[in-house]
């Protein structure tokens, strides 16, 4: 009999969440599924039953590409956190009370860390119970952080917007004959990805940032001041890009420092980290008495998708069908990932990994691809994130602006 799919997002979205979505649905139809359902705002949703039929709302080849194309969640995201079966049986219960009222064979959810954790506690109670049911992860997330993956969709396109809108901001940086230090804030609560991408900026008509603040590195606060006010002496205008995630050695973050006060979220993870440019625009102007700016590039970074990298797009819709097949080869418990095959030129292919190998564990960069110094990261980062924001996929253009799917 022909397999019945449901398939969720969650998390925070990406620019290329819903590319992942179009290859698990058209790799599930060309494959002869049965019915293809989406969750609703993730498992959240599917515990309220709320579920669509896919064929309904991404009928014809047009949704497709305009799915693509579409940023955010089309489903729905949510940041709900599954207890383990001992202390929430019912839950499962339901759950799985719900794959079986819908004929559901496989199950696969869209995301990064902690929707992997979601994956494992469903798989390994299906195995305990017998359940025939296959769960399998998709990658996703800006944040790049993922493990046994080379690298994660979402992150590319992320990439490609912050190293061309620092690029702007470098230039804009020089348009006044005075003294200036500007410091952007970049996503990434433990891990500076993101921030490094800032260098991608640099070529032949630009210089880049010329200060990159990461997770990895604890934050000194006296060698940073010398370093900023060294290059103010060489030069009018500094940038600097700063990851969100900048702590002390001690582990307090500097958006705390600037009176951030955020919730928390049901994995433990606070919902927002904001701040960290303000403070240390603050800590400039106070310390070395000069002109700063603090800009945040905030949720623009993940939801930028007419800046989408070509890659990336082509990558998000391989890992979902990836995900698609090997449910249908029986895989359970499992994660889709990519592989990276050669860097000149590249090549990158899909496989799957363990997802309890994935779940609730983070990639950091590594600190060998950081400066001495711990403010600049080096050439191996370069040639890691360069080849994925190459190419663009070109909006589809109504009345001036892009046109987008409406869920």
């Amino acid at each position: 009999m022909a397999m019945n799919f449901l398939v969720g997002q969650s998390g925070g979205p990406t620019a290329v969440i819903n590319s992942s979505l179009a290859g698990v649905y058209e790799t599930a139809r060309e494959c002869g599924a049965g019915r293809i359902w989406g969750m609703q705002y993730g498992i959240e949703g599917l515990l309220a039953d709320h579920i669509v039929d896919l064929d309904k709302v991404l009928s014809g080849s047009m949704s497709i590409e305009l799915l693509k194309r579409t940023p955010s969640s089309f489903l729905g995201s949510c940041r709900y956190k599954l207890p383990a079966p001992e202390a929430g049986e019912a839950i499962y219960q339901k759950l799985f009370a719900l794959f079986a009222t819908h004929s559901i064979d496989a199950v696969l959810y869209i995301g990064g860390n902690d929707s992997m954790d979601t994956i494992a506690k469903l798989s390994a109670y299906g195995t305990a119970v017998g359940s025939p049911v296959r769960f399998l992860g998709v990658p996703k997330t800006i944040d790049n952080d993922l493990v046994l993956t080379d690298h994660t969709p979402g992150f590319g396109s992320a990439a490609k917007y912050i190293a061309t809108v620092m690029k702007e901001v470098i230039c804009d940086s020089t348009v006044y004959d005075l003294h200036s230090v500007t410091v952007a804030e970049i996503m990434g609560r433990h891990a500076g990805w993101l921030a490094g991408a800032a260098s991608l900026s640099r070529g032949e008509d630009c210089d880049g940032p010329d200060l990159i603040l990461l997770p990895e590195v604890p934050f000194g606060q006296n060698l940073f001041l010398q370093r900023v006010d060294q290059l103010q002496r060489e030069k009018h205008n500094v940038v600097i890009a700063a990851s969100e995630g900048v702590k002390l050695k001690d582990g307090t973050y500097l958006c705390d420092l600037a009176g951030g006060d955020a919730p928390v979220d049901a994995f433990g993870h606070k919902a927002a980290l904001s701040g960290t440019s303000r403070y240390l625009s603050d800590l400039i102007r106070r310390e070395l008495g000069c002109k700063t700016r603090a800009i945040e590039l905030s949720t623009l970074q993940r939801c930028a998708s007419h800046l989408a990298s070509r890659t990336d797009v082509s990558e998000a819709y391989r890992v979902g069908g990836a995900a698609v097949l090997a449910a249908l080869q029986g895989q359970t418990g499992r994660m889709s990932a990519l592989k990276r095959l050669a860097d000149h030129p590249y090549l990158c292919g899909a496989e799957t990994v363990d997802v309890l190998q994935v779940a609730n564990r983070e990639k950091g960069v590594p600190l060998e691809w950081i400066e001495p110094g711990g403010m600049q990261v080096g050439p191996a980062f370069e040639a890691y994130a360069r080849p994925l924001i190459q190419g663009e996929m070109t909006p589809i253009y109504v009345n001036g602006v892009p046109r987008h799917m409406k869920s």
